[in-house]
């Protein structure tokens, strides 16, 4: 600009560069291919409807029961009908009700991560991306470098379990516990009866036909229940804030804002819980394959997928793992077994005092005789599935008691 032309006035806005011909060219062809193509619509989404904003003032009147009694027992008639049906239809999807309990429960414990990548700004689609993304690599490593080695190791056990077999029953102590209770006189009575029933159920080529075609049911149904677990699971992450919205708009308009509230500290709750103990059961199993390494107990791998299992159940899960893993390693001797039932022991005592209260600060405090009598029951009534989320389910409850019963109870 040289000092006789006139400078842009005060206010106004900078002129603007002038695109390439190539850069305006690729510009167009962006926006042409995300042009909606002509007479194309989008797909109706299933919305929330908006709150309204005033309430219906209902006058004062008699009960409606009172007022209408055919009605209202031809109504209590008809929901005790549709209670019988749906408990009906439960019992016979049981396995569609186990696929769907799994995914959302999967999805729960996923959702901490997803609300982190989150809070980076980074859109729900791309963070949801990212966690299935990461959790399939882990999956992926865990079957390519560990599966084989337990795969391997548990060939070995059922190889040695025959000989393990006769050592116990040729030790001392099995000779006093016979002379004392006949336990070598019952278990052949219990084999013989066992033997009997499989021989009399039929002719041999029907029973290995029949085993056969049942491993193969047993093992589509698998995969078919696998891949189900998996697409609900991305669909309860994707839409787990409108799955939660619907369920807050079913509540009454009076009481909405406190639903709402416990129930995004009971979803926050789960979730934390079932990421930190899964931190915690990772964090024992890599110590107690550590352990089991520099001791020389055997069958390291697939015991420490045991201990990671276990360890699942607060406080009596690596109690149960620490008895286990040093009953196998005394078939290696005694110094095997006693350095790492030491080793292993004093790690439960640093993980109580130090390590799990860390991870789990953010999580719902659940106590140890809760988590025993929630996993047991869970486990007789529910099988694994149960057991895995008996604990979460006792969490939510525990903040459904303390935050709503005994308030009320304290009011009263």
């Amino acid at each position: 600009m040289t000092p006789s032309e006139p400078g842009p006035a005060p206010g106004a806005e900078p002129p603007r560069r002038r695109r390439s011909p190539a850069r305006a060219r690729r510009v167009e062809a962006v926006d042409r291919f995300l042009r909606p193509l002509p007479g194309a619509r989008p797909r109706r989404r299933f919305e929330v409807p908006p709150e309204r904003g005033e309430r219906p003032v209902r006058p004062p009147g008699p009960p409606p029961g009172l007022a209408r009694p055919v009605q209202t027992g031809f109504l209590l008639a008809v929901g005790v009908g549709l209670a019988l049906l749906g408990w009906w239809v439960l019992a016979n999807v049981g396995p569609l009700v186990g696929w769907v309990v799994t995914a959302t429960f999967l999805a729960l414990g996923l959702e901490p991560l997803v609300r982190w990548l989150e809070a980076r700004s980074l859109p729900r689609p791309g963070a949801v991306a990212l966690v299935v993304l990461g959790l399939a690599g882990a999956l992926a490593a865990l079957i390519g470098f560990v599966v084989p080695r337990i795969v391997a190791e548990a060939a070995q056990l059922a190889a040695r379990m025959p000989g393990l077999v006769d050592d116990v029953l040729g030790s001392r102590t099995f000779a006093e516990l016979d002379e004392r209770f006949g336990v070598r006189g019952s278990t052949e009575q219990w084999l013989q009866v066992l033997g009997g029933r499989v021989g009399a159920d039929g002719d041999l080529l029907g029973g290995v036909f029949g085993g056969v075609l049942g491993l193969g049911t047993v093992v589509i149904h698998a995969v078919a229940g696998t891949l189900i677990v998996l697409a609900l699971t991305l669909y309860f992450l994707f839409s787990l804030p409108v799955m939660t919205q619907w369920a807050y708009r079913l509540a009454p308009a009076s009481r909405r804002a406190r639903v709402q509230e416990l129930g995004d500290r009971m979803v926050r709750g789960v979730g934390n819980y079932v990421v930190g103990q899964a931190c915690v059961a990772l964090l024992n199993a890599a110590v107690a394959l550590t352990l089991m390494l520099l001791t020389g107990v055997p069958f390291a791998a697939l015991l420490s997928l045991v201990v990671a299992l276990l360890a699942f159940v607060p406080l009596v899960g690596g109690v149960l793992a620490g008895i286990l893993v040093s009953l196998v390693a005394l078939t290696a001797g005694w110094g095997t077994a006693v350095p790492y039932a030491i080793g292993y022991f004093a790690y439960l005592q640093v993980e109580a005092y130090f390590v799990s209260p860390r991870i789990m600060r953010r999580a719902v405090a659940v106590p140890g005789a809760i988590a025993v009598i929630s996993v047991a029951a869970g486990g007789a009534l529910w099988g694994v599935l149960g057991a895995l989320i008996a604990i979460p389910t006792a969490a939510a409850g525990l903040i459904l008691v303390r935050e709503v019963f005994v308030p009320r109870q304290d009011r009263r």
